[in-house]
C-alpha cells in the first residue's frame, strides 16, 4: 500500500504530453471545422473518411487519457464538478451565440460526469484485476457504441435493435438515448464513453502491474505545458479561433 501511494506521488510527464498532443490535435481539428464547415469552404469536409478517423482518434485519446489521469487525482469530485460546469457553460454560450452549432452533452460534460461516477465506484474498481477490467470495458464500449443510433452491436454490426420508445425523452440523450429532435454539434453521451474512460483507469493499473510506468516519466516540454493547462486552453481556444476566422473570412 505504501509503495502504491509513493508511485502515485511521482510525476509522469508523458501523460501530460499525451494530453497536450490530443489538445493540439483538437485545436487543429476545430480550426479546420470552422474554416470548412462554419465558414463554408467545403461543407463535405466533416464526412470524409480521413476527417472521421481524425475526429475519432482525438475523442478516444482524450477519454483514455482522462481515465488514466484519475489514478492521480486527489480531488476527483471537485475536478469532475468543475469540468462538468465548464461543459454547461459551453452549452449556454453556444445556445446564445451560435444556436445552429449548439453543444449539448459535449466532451467536457461527459468527462466531468465520468470522473465523478468512476470515483464513486473507485474502491470497487481497484479490487478488480486490471487486465480483465480493461478488456471488459473495451468490449462494452464497442458493444454500446451504436446505442445513440438505436442498436447494440459492434461498430455497425447490429446485434440488438432497441425499441423506439426508449428514444422519446430529450434528457435521456445524456445516457445515449437521444430523441428525434435532439441535435448537438459535439455529442458525448455517458454510454458508451463511460466504458472507455474506465478502460483508461484500468489501463494505468495494468501498466503498474507490468512495471512499465517508468516509461512515462519523461515528456515533451511544450506538450507537457499544454497538457497541464488543458482545461483553460480548451475553454479559450474556440472563441479565439472563431475570432481569427471571422476576421479572415468576413
Amino acid at each position: 500500500m505504501e509503495r502504491r501511494q509513493a508511485v502515485k506521488k511521482e510525476r509522469f510527464c508523458l501523460i501530460d504530453s499525451l494530453r497536450g498532443l490530443a489538445l493540439v490535435n483538437m485545436i487543429a481539428f476545430h480550426l479546420c471545422y470552422n474554416v470548412f464547415m462554419i465558414f463554408g469552404m467545403d461543407e463535405r469536409w466533416a464526412f470524409y473518411p480521413a476527417t472521421v478517423a481524425w475526429e475519432r482518434y482525438i475523442c478516444f485519446s482524450f477519454m483514455l487519457i482522462s481515465g488514466i489521469s484519475l489514478n492521480f487525482s486527489r480531488r476527483a469530485y471537485r475536478r469532475g464538478l468543475t469540468v462538468s460546469a465548464c461543459g454547461a457553460l459551453i452549452s449556454l454560450v453556444t445556445r446564445l451565440v451560435i444556436p445552429e452549432e449548439i453543444i449539448l452533452f459535449g466532451v467536457l460534460t461527459c468527462i466531468g460526469l465520468c470522473m465523478i461516477l468512476t470515483q464513486a465506484a473507485r474502491r470497487l474498481l481497484e479490487r478488480a484485476e486490471p487486465f480483465a477490467g480493461a478488456g471488459v470495458c473495451l468490449l462494452l464500449f464497442a458493444f454500446f457504441y451504436g446505442l445513440p443510433q438505436g442498436y447494440l452491436g459492434f461498430f455497425g454490426a447490429k446485434l440488438i435493435e432497441l425499441p423506439k420508445e426508449l428514444y422519446c425523452f430529450m434528457p435521456l440523450a445524456l445516457l445515449g438515448l437521444p430523441d428525434k429532435s435532439f441535435y448537438s454539434s459535439d455529442y458525448f453521451p455517458l454510454l458508451p464513453w463511460l466504458f472507455l474512460y474506465v478502460c483508461g483507469f484500468f489501463a494505468w493499473r495494468a501498466l503498474e502491474k507490468l512495471d512499465l510506468t517508468r516509461l512515462f516519466k519523461r515528456g515533451v516540454p511544450i506538450l507537457d505545458f499544454c497538457g497541464k493547462y488543458s482545461l483553460p486552453i480548451y475553454m479559450l481556444h474556440q472563441p479565439l479561433l472563431m475570432g481569427i476566422c471571422f476576421l479572415i473570412f468576413k
